[in-house]
């Protein structure tokens, strides 16, 4: 996710940048001169029109708390080869007896595992060997988790980068449905803001957090032989902390194939427990408004903690990719936003800050999520 703690900022510089605005206050910030000629289209906000950049300005923004989306190999929405389709989001949970055997299934210890080893890495850039290291060892477990499913399928999503995306799917028993499809999705990368590259960035909760969270949902739902009627996808997106790049070549993909998207959910950072107590927070802003109602529904039936509603602002997390290209959208977090964990980004995202039993939350509301979107209703 890409915020940043203002504690981290100067008084002076926090001033310049709330008189002067974001791109002033980026040539203020510029800490690294990047030695790449390469120039980034960048966009900060809905209705700013996007601007040209260099690395080390994107990485200023970044330092700023500036959230933003690169858009250099999607400056355009691709046109759909689909018909006109909107999908149908529901009010209210309808297959509690089918969602409940897979909740009841869930533990942490594979979380505990998987995020141990993950956060051992020195960092997960996008672009560092670190990162594709780690891609490759974590579709490793996934693909293990998945041994035996004969309908479930993990592959990778190749980029221009070295780290790839991860798509797990469940193919669906109703052939009418083969081209829909519901995701629920994290980001598997990580940064240190201020050595991105090869600075050591654990990334427990920023998001490994999410990554395990949704892992053990999938792990649940293949143990426990969920068999979809349309088709579910679970993914891991690379490059999320440098402008939703990954996500992006995903959402853009779908489109240009005429995929139809019931619905997206987006997990990043689920295991931090803020100084307001054990939440899920909900986000209301830049998402799908009736799927985040069915969210909270979701949360009410499923989870055993209750919801908080907050805002992160634009293009805060991968759901944004998605629903830029008009597919509906939603965020959960660990808390409201501004109670969330301050040591993201930095040699301080570790284990240690985190509560597993607080993920198994949000991997009970993913399964929620998957189960009942996935089923035809009227």
């Amino acid at each position: 996710m890409k915020f940043l703690s203002l504690s981290l900022l100067s008084v002076s510089a926090l001033v310049s940048f709330v008189q002067a605005g974001p791109l002033t206050a980026m040539e203020q910030l510029r800490m690294f001169r990047s030695t790449e000629p390469e120039l980034r289209l960048v966009q900060y906000g809905e209705d700013t029109p996007p601007r040209w950049m260099t690395e080390s300005d994107k990485e200023a923004l970044f330092r700023a708390g500036v959230k933003y989306m690169d858009i250099t190999e999607f400056p355009n929405p691709p046109l759909s080869t689909a018909s006109s389709w909107t999908p149908y989001i529901p009010n209210k949970v309808k297959y509690q007896d089918e969602v409940s055997p897979f909740i009841g299934n869930l533990t942490t210890d594979t979380m505990i595992e998987i995020l141990t080893e993950f956060t051992g890495f020195r960092n997960r850039y996008y672009k560092s060997s670190y990162g594709a290291k780690s891609c490759r060892w974590l579709i490793q477990q996934i693909k293990d988790i998945a041994h035996g499913a004969d309908h479930v399928s993990v592959k990778e999503f190749e980029h221009s980068w070295d780290q790839f995306s991860i798509i797990a799917r469940f193919e669906g028993s109703n052939k009418d449905l083969e081209n829909e499809l519901v995701i629920v999705g994290a980001h598997q990368d990580s940064v240190n803001m201020w050595l991105p590259s090869f600075g050591r960035s654990p990334g427990a909760d920023d998001d490994g957090s999410g990554t395990v969270t949704i892992i053990e949902a999938f792990r649940s739902l293949v143990h426990n032989g969920f068999k979809p009627e349309r088709p579910v996808e679970f993914h891991w997106y690379s490059g999320e902390e440098a402008g939703l790049l990954g996500s992006q070549a995903v959402s853009n993909a779908y489109k240009e194939r005429g995929r139809q998207v019931v619905a997206m959910l987006q997990n990043d950072m689920t295991g931090y427990i803020g100084a307001n107590g054990e939440v899920i927070g909900i986000v209301t802003d830049h998402v799908d408004e009736k799927l985040t109602d069915f969210l909270k529904n979701l949360v009410d039936n499923y989870a055993d903690i209750p919801y908080t509603l907050t805002k992160c602002g634009y293009a805060c997390s991968d759901h944004a990719s998605w629903r830029k290209l008009g597919f509906p959208s939603a965020f959960t977090i660990e808390s409201a936003f501004d109670d969330s964990n301050h040591f993201i980004h930095t040699t301080g995202d570790t284990i240690d800050k985190l509560s597993f039993d607080h993920m198994k939350e949000f991997s009970k509301v993913a399964i929620g999520f998957a189960v009942e979107l996935s089923h035809l209703r009227d």
